[in-house]
């Protein structure tokens, strides 16, 4: 299996570790905190309106993005560009294409494992939220 080399190159892309600069990563934080009002606001209103406990499932999808989005701001990796093998450490909007493929591979599998993490988190709070009583 063909090793990685981890070491940070001029831009700070680091496969698999972190592909995206500060202007990205704030704009991760951005959508988790986004994600996470639109969790609590649909929280909320299905709790006022006493809704079914498996109508509160679908504050899943917004938890979920939320997370994700909070998670690739830690991370310092954006999952859709690892997926797509592309990288951006300059101006929103600008990247550059990853060409290594053991990198690309390392980034996809870094990719997969972000969305999987908040997929569980979205699921667990909403599982905790069907477990509220009305």
């Amino acid at each position: 299996m063909p090793q990685i080399a981890f070491t940070t190159e001029a831009d700070g892309y680091r496969p698999g570790a972190c592909n995206i600069g500060p202007a990205e990563i704030a704009r991760r934080r951005r959508t988790g905190w986004v994600g996470l009002g639109a969790a609590a606001v649909l929280a909320a209103a299905l709790l006022i309106v006493d809704a079914p406990a498996a109508a509160r499932w679908l504050v899943a999808l917004p938890l979920a993005v939320g997370a994700i989005g909070f998670l690739q701001a830690h991370f310092r990796f954006c999952a859709a560009y690892g997926a797509a093998g592309i990288r951006n450490f300059g101006q929103l909007g600008t990247v550059d294409r990853v060409e290594d493929a053991a990198a690309r591979r390392a980034d996809r599998s870094k990719a997969v494992a972000i969305v999987l993490a908040g997929g569980a988190i979205g699921v667990a709070g909403a599982l905790g939220l069907m477990l509220v009583p009305v």
